[in-house]
């Protein structure tokens, strides 16, 4: 589908998603509350049809951190990019999209793991990589006194 036709069948579904066109993907931006429900509906609609999720990442920002997924109908063969921002650094937290497609498990980890969002009603959310005792060696404001490690 292209960019346009694609923009409106998902202004249609999700009429407060903030929808950019002039990026190399159509880019979705949705609140933490509909995040999930938008990932529910950008699957199971039939002309969308989003069923691979094949990039799931985190991104830290100065007043938040940002979670960039990047999703693609196999059967349409279209590609979009659906983000979502948390409502602040202290506590970050979103719904989790592993139920929708599993794929997200462990890049929701992985974020976790080197950002620190936390990812509401995850299967197993543990570190991957890292010690319980690390810190969130990707976060901007990272400084590690051991190693010297700072940014």
């Amino acid at each position: 589908m292209e960019k346009e036709r694609l923009k409106e069948a998902i202004i249609a579904l999700m009429p407060n998603a903030e929808v950019l066109t002039d990026r190399q993907y159509l880019e979705v931006l949705v609140s933490p509350e509909e995040y999930h429900n938008t990932a529910l509906q950008l699957k199971q609609n039939p002309g969308l049809a989003f069923d691979y999720l094949f990039d799931l990442a985190g991104v830290d920002l100065p007043e938040c951190f940002m979670v960039v997924c990047h999703i693609e109908s196999t059967s349409h063969r279209h590609a979009i990019v659906l983000k979502v921002k948390t409502a602040g650094r202290e506590d970050p937290r979103i719904d989790t999209i592993s139920d929708v497609w599993a794929a997200a498990e462990f890049h929701e980890r992985e974020v976790y793991d080197l950002l620190g969002v936390r990812f509401t009603n995850h299967p197993d959310l543990r570190r991957l990589f890292l010690d319980d005792d690390w810190g969130f060696p990707l976060r901007k404001d990272y400084r590690d006194d051991i190693n010297i490690i700072e940014r």
